[in-house]
């Protein structure tokens, strides 16, 4: 690479790549695949402009990274080259992990495999491929980096990610709330005794991130239309699995179809398999979505249509779990009405639990400096009592059903 290379993001603007190594990856197949990852699942249904991407995440990750290591810089934090090329490597690959529709399919391809987990064998895959250049970004993804601040910049409760996620969800899918001041916080970032740490000037801006949290959570990524809508996916696919171990022919891309008919572990993760779920996207989904909803199953044929046709289950949401008997008469009405089969009520009724704790104290905490050097919990330095309200944890149940029950 010759010259500087220029993104162009409708949030922050220009977004330069100086670094050889950082451009070789961005344009390296397994990056290009995030292109074709969304970043909101199928929040699109609920927020028509939510139809970006991880690929514009990361990339906006890469921009505060950078932002941040300036910042310290300029607050006498010894930040060398190769660390600094690190750090933006660790945070520009830390969601190359991603299946289809991000979060909503986490485990319906790989069996119990997080996507960080398989973010990481991507990247130890490229470190080979590029003669261990990767070492000093895999050792901060992990977080065993000694300088442990570097291992908060990519993975805290203040890292770039949640920064650049909230800011950029907000943007796309048009609630306002969740709208955070990230150049006001980077700017009030510090290191104390070797830990990320935000000065007493920013804790305000802290607060309103905290908050900003709880209500994308609520209101956008756990909204009881995405909620259905995603349950609908995850069942879609299960459906097409079983039929594929019952010898029917799913019509489909040959990717996808591998997925279908294996049950992928941990054991059998291997690197024929981690190339083969680099070629797996949105697309390979939802354009079988397309094509199974004429299929001659009526099941499969029902909950692709669902999706494609925003035609969702009804979807009732409560604070305390539903009653058995409440389920049992659901699905009773549901096999009278439809003549579902037992075997198969589960394609059509189904009830869960979603849960968020905006703030977790127990977890890489966000500690506030103060002029003296004193550093305290954000929960003990706020005169808020609703930040110590947001780190317990909510949870709501759901129940979905046919719409036409009512």
């Amino acid at each position: 690479m010759k010259k500087i290379k220029i993104f162009n993001d409708p949030i922050y603007g220009f977004i330069t790549v100086r670094s050889p190594l950082v451009f070789k990856l961005i344009e390296h197949p397994y990056f290009q695949r995030l292109r074709r990852i969304s970043q909101m699942g199928l929040s699109y249904l609920v927020y028509p402009g939510a139809h970006h991407t991880r690929f514009h995440h990361v990339l906006g990750c890469t921009y505060l990274m950078q932002m941040a290591i300036e910042t310290l810089r300029s607050k006498h934090i010894e930040i060398s080259e190769k660390e600094e090329e690190a750090l933006i490597v660790a945070i520009l690959l830390h969601d190359m992990g991603h299946g289809p529709f991000s979060h909503a399919l986490e485990h319906s391809f790989l069996h119990k495999i997080r996507h960080e987990e398989v973010s990481l064998r991507f990247m130890e895959a490229l470190n080979t491929e590029f003669n261990g250049e990767l070492d000093l970004s895999i050792d901060i993804f992990k977080g065993v980096y000694h300088r442990v601040f570097m291992n908060q910049l990519v993975s805290s409760q203040l890292d770039m990610d949640r920064l650049d996620y909230l800011k950029r969800d907000s943007f796309y899918s048009g609630v306002a709330e969740g709208n955070i001041n990230v150049e006001r916080l980077i700017t009030m970032l510090n290191v104390k005794d070797d830990k990320l740490v935000l000065e007493y000037k920013g804790i305000y801006s802290a607060e309103k991130f905290i908050m900003a949290r709880r209500f994308m959570y609520w209101q956008v990524y756990l909204h009881k239309t995405g909620i259905v809508a995603e349950k609908v996916l995850v069942k879609i696919l299960q459906r097409a699995r079983e039929l594929t171990s019952q010898g029917t022919e799913l019509r489909c891309s040959q990717t996808l179809k591998v997925f279908l008919k294996e049950d992928i572990d941990r054991e059998k993760f291997d690197q024929s398999k981690l190339d083969m779920f680099s070629r797996l996207d949105d697309y390979d989904v939802m354009s079988a979505l397309k094509l199974w909803s004429n299929h001659d199953d009526s099941i499969l044929s029902y909950l692709c249509n669902s999706v494609v046709n925003r035609k969702l289950p009804k979807i009732e949401m409560s604070n305390e779990a539903f009653a058995k008997e409440y389920i049992e008469d659901v699905k009773s009405n549901v096999r009278g009405k439809l003549g579902v089969k037992r075997e198969d009520l589960d394609y059509f009724v189904y009830d869960g639990s979603v849960e968020n704790k905006a703030y977790n104290p127990e977890k890489e905490a966000i500690t506030i400096l103060y002029k003296n050097g004193d550093q305290r919990d954000i929960v003990e330095a706020s005169d808020s009592e609703s930040i110590s309200a947001l780190s317990m944890t909510v949870r709501k149940y759901f129940l979905c059903y046919p719409k036409n029950l009512l």
